[in-house]
C-alpha cells in the first residue's frame, strides 16, 4: 500500500529507510552528507524541521514545508540527492571497508525495484503519518528522541549528536529545529 503525504504543507512525521537496513551511517562522513542536505533543504526550499534522529540505517523526521515547495518534491529531491552523493562517497572512501558488499547490494535492489536507476540506496516511501494536535506530534517527538536510548547508543537522548533531542534541552545541535513551543 502506498501511503501519500495528503497535507503537502501539514505537520508530517516521515521515516526514511536504507534498503535491507543496511548499517551506512556508522561514519561520521556518511552522517554529515545527511545533515548538510537537511541544512540545504530548510535554507532553500522552506523545510521546518520540528524533530529528527539519524539512526545507523534509517532516520525519523517531524517535518512540515512552508508554502514555497510541496514537501514530497522536497522528500523527492532530499533522497535523490543523498542516494547519489552516499553511493560516490562510499565508491571513494579508501577507508570505507565495506564497499566490496554493500555497493552490489544497492544494485541488486535496483535491478529488483526500480528500472530507472543504476543503484537503489534509500528504500521506496517514506510511510508519513499527519500529525494533527500537539499531543500526537509530542508522541512522535518523544518516539524520535529516544531511538538512540531503546537502541543501546546513549543513556540519555540529549547525548546522541545526530538528533534533536539536545535542542528541546537547549543545549543546541547540528541543525536548528523549530521547538514545538513554536508551533
Amino acid at each position: 500500500m502506498a501511503y501519500k503525504i495528503r497535507d503537502q504543507h501539514g505537520m508530517n512525521y516521515l521515516t526514511f529507510t536504507v534498503v535491507d537496513w543496511i548499517d551506512v551511517f556508522t561514519r561520521v562522513e556518511y552522517k554529515n552528507i545527511i545533515i548538510e542536505s537537511l541544512k540545504h533543504c530548510q535554507e532553500k526550499k522552506g523545510l521546518k524541521i520540528y524533530a529528527y534522529v539519524l539512526m545507523t540505517n534509517h532516520m525519523h523526521l517531524v517535518v512540515r514545508a512552508a508554502d514555497k515547495f510541496p514537501l514530497s518534491d522536497i522528500i523527492r529531491d532530499f533522497k535523490k540527492f543523498t542516494a547519489l552523493t552516499l553511493l560516490k562517497q562510499i565508491a571513494i572512501n579508501k577507508k570505507e571497508s565495506r564497499k566490496e558488499w554493500i555497493l552490489p547490494r544497492f544494485e541488486l535492489k535496483s535491478k529488483r525495484l526500480s528500472k530507472n536507476e543504476k543503484n537503489q540506496f534509500w528504500q521506496k516511501g517514506n510511510h508519513p503519518i499527519m500529525l494533527y494536535s500537539p499531543d500526537v506530534m509530542w508522541q512522535k517527538i518523544r518516539y524520535i528522541h529516544l531511538n538512540p536510548v531503546r537502541a543501546g547508543i546513549v543513556e540519555n537522548a540529549e547525548d546522541y549528536t545526530y538528533s534533536s533531542a539536545s535542542n528541546y534541552t537547549e543545549k543546541g545541535g547540528l541543525i536548528n529545529v523549530v521547538l514545538m513551543d513554536e508551533f
